[in-house]
């Protein structure tokens, strides 16, 4: 770190002009990413998928669907607009209201737009319809294209509407931290390029990946509360340097002590985001990507561009001192005594309120997010409810069912097997009906069948119907189940299903099937991703810190943590307080937090020990050094853990579901960390077990 902290300093100019350079390219690339994003990254490459296309290639069956809603509008006008819409060239099919009982009902009907799987970007479609019909009062559009588009259009909102919050916020803290204005501007400077180029090299990259729109909330969220934090204790370190040396050796310092730290912590946080990467979902490899690119920055910066910054700046980095910062050593050397003589009682008080606090895990309801994450101001979102109470759309859900035979169907043999099928389907009593050949054609039995189509007045009369379910070696069917596809049992139907011998291979499609491929992705995964967060976190915390209680202590302490914002996020959002309307909580929600925030705390335990080492390695006592790293850090870790708070908790004033709660989530998490975990516990354990603190087997002297 010496040779490198002496070229940053000695080639400053250079240093910056080339990340100004960078940020330049990179903005540009930035502006395009929302255009880029699809979806909101709950995919999974399974049987869903598969049997989703094989439909649409084979059997002509939609892809996906736009809903038309229509309210008090004649024939003629629907019939006019339908047209219009039929006429695009992405449409591939068309079904219109007009004379269709079904689709009327109380002054409300709708049409159907379908769509084949050739079609990847529907934006552009959408705005295409919008623009048909956005004259016409009384009509609407929904559907899952739909809000997709829209929920991208809401996280853009939400990321402008969460800066315009955390930002001016930060901006005091670091006054309050700094007292000067350019010392409190340069993390945000910092910070904004950091994400800047981030989102650029994810538009450079959204040509290789599917990117999910979240990646815009959580990208900006986690780039800048890490830059700023890494910011905050470089200059807080170099300040300190500054008093003592001169502005190129204080630098130097400050990089070979702070910039160990940070990159220690950005290790752990790159761990848990590396660690999502085993659970095969879309949109925990976005996470896993953009984060980790967003880290890796933060580090790059805070080691090169922070450092020539303040180099070229020199003590101009104080310029527009609003206030002299009071020095506050005092109190927390007070604090950091009070805590030394009871460590007993505040370790048992503290880990009383951690537990209290995890009760309400034991109700948590996770589901996956579908037009609920869209706020209720959205006219597809108030769309798709109307259709669901005034035509229960979501009240049956279809599973698809896909049989292949190595013989063909089109036999006495292989009708029998769609047959027994059907009647295994219509015998369960999640099924409330099933549509296949048989049932379409009114046909009760083989033997009717073979004798219809084989009538000499009518010879083929069922070989239409057949065509519509069977092709070649492949045939499928429609159970519609009596319950909607986000419950526990229609997952279990699919899973039971999918386990029974029918004599020929299938695979199964739907909402329930799609639900249940992401739930057992998850659920298979989750302890793999925990287990590699764990050792490697461990593993990292004893090289940095020559210790085993260390890095055990922080692993049991983050855990127990974590645990009481779970259960904090289940009393908010579950049962509904703070003004939050009761619900549940985002299956990705849990997965997330675990994994950004064990990484994001360690920053603090990382910062908290490093300077406690350093003062033991000099020479002090156990508790003195414990003391004076307390009081060193502190300040530092609260301002830090504020911004942390104040940038991440600001997404809770904005509107789409999920983002909410990975916001929240955090900045709880970030919050109980800071103080009950690093100023009370950490340091009360440290004095509990004295120099057993810095116990490592086959480790000599200090």
């Amino acid at each position: 770190m010496k040779n490198f902290a002496a070229i940053v300093t000695k080639f400053s100019k250079p240093v910056v002009a080339i990340w100004f350079i960078i940020l330049a390219i990179f903005a540009f690339f930035a502006l395009q990413l929302p255009s880029k994003l699809q979806g909101d990254g709950f995919f999974v490459d399974g049987d869903h998928t598969y049997v989703t296309n094989e439909l649409s290639e084979t059997f002509d069956l939609p892809a996906k669907t736009i809903f038309v809603l229509f309210k008090d509008k004649s024939d003629d006008e629907i019939t006019s607009i339908m047209e219009k819409l039929e006429n695009m060239d992405a449409v591939h099919a068309v079904t219109s209201p007009v004379g269709n009982a079904a689709l009327n009902k109380n002054g409300y009907a709708y049409g159907l737009l379908e769509f084949d799987n050739t079609i990847t970007d529907y934006f552009p479609i959408i705005d295409d319809i919008r623009e048909i019909t956005e004259d016409e009062k009384g009509i609407s559009i929904t559907g899952e294209p739909v809000i997709s588009k829209d929920i991208n259009v809401a996280s853009q909102k939400d990321l402008i509407k969460a800066e315009a919050i955390g930002l001016p916020i930060a901006l005091i803290v670091l006054l309050l931290a700094f007292g000067s204005i350019v010392a409190s501007l340069l993390p945000l400077i910092i910070g904004g390029a950091t994400v800047v180029i981030a989102l650029g090299i994810l538009t450079l990259l959204s040509d290789y990946f599917n990117l999910s729109i979240f990646v815009m909330n959580i990208v900006p969220m986690l780039g800048l509360a890490l830059s700023i934090d890494f910011a905050l204790l470089f200059i807080n370190r170099y300040r300190e340097e500054r008093e003592k040396h001169t502005v190129g050796e204080s630098v130097q310092t400050a990089i070979q002590t702070a910039g160990r730290s940070i990159i220690f912590s950005a290790l752990c946080v790159m761990i848990g985001l590396g660690a999502m990467v085993v659970i095969n979902v879309e949109i925990f490899m976005n996470i896993a990507l953009g984060g980790t690119i967003v880290v890796f920055l933060a580090v790059l910066t805070a080691l090169t561009f922070l450092p020539a910054t303040i180099t070229l700046l020199g003590d101009r980095l104080n310029k527009g001192r609003i206030f002299r910062v009071k020095a506050t050593a005092s109190r927390w050397q007070k604090f950091a005594a009070f805590v030394m003589k009871r460590p007993v009682v505040i370790i048992f008080v503290a880990i009383l309120l951690l537990c209290v606090a995890m009760v309400p895990i034991k109700d948590i309801a996770l589901t996956i997010p579908s037009t609920e994450s869209l706020p209720a101001s959205y006219e597809s979102r108030q769309t798709f409810d109307t259709l669901d109470e005034t035509f229960g759309i979501g009240e049956n859900t279809p599973v698809f069912l896909l049989a292949e035979n190595d013989d063909t169907w089109d036999t006495t043999e292989g009708r029998e097997k769609v047959f027994d099928i059907q009647q295994q389907l219509l015998d369960d009593p999640m099924v409330d009906r099933v549509t296949s050949m048989f049932t379409v054609a009114n046909i009760e039995s083989v033997e009717m069948w073979e004798m219809v189509n084989s009538n000499p007045q009518a010879p083929g009369a069922l070989d239409e119907v057949a065509e519509n379910f069977i092709q070649k070696d492949k045939m499928y069917m429609v159970a519609y189940l009596n319950t909607t596809g986000a419950t526990s049992e229609a997952q279990d139907f699919v899973r039971n299903w999918m386990n029974k011998d029918l004599g020929v291979d299938f695979a199964l499609s739907g909402q329930a099937k799609f639900n249940q491929e992401i739930f057992d992705e998850i659920a298979n995964k989750v302890l793999i991703a925990i287990a590699i967060i764990i050792v490697s976190t461990f593993i990292i915390l004893m090289i940095a810190f020559r210790s085993i209680l260390i890095p055990l202590k922080a692993i049991l302490m983050n855990i127990l943590g974590l645990g009481a914002t779970f259960g904090i996020l289940v009393y908010i959002f579950q049962y509904g307080h703070f003004g939050i309307e009761a619900g549940t909580i985002v299956l990705i929600i849990p997965v997330l937090v675990f994994c950004l925030v064990f990484g994001l705390s360690m920053d603090y335990e990382v910062f908290l020990i490093s300077r406690i080492q350093e003062e033991y390695i000099k020479g002090a006592t156990n508790t003195k050094a414990t003391i004076d790293g307390l009081v060193a850090t502190s300040k530092i870790i609260t301002s830090a853990a504020l911004i942390m708070i104040v940038i991440t908790g600001a997404f809770a004033f904005t509107d789409v579901m999920p983002v909410k709660q990975i916001g929240v989530g955090i900045a709880i998490a970030i919050a109980i960390d800071a103080t009950i975990i690093r100023l009370m516990l950490v340091p009360s354990f440290m004095k509990l077990f004295g120099d057993w603190n810095w116990w490592l087997p086959f480790r000599k002297g200090r």
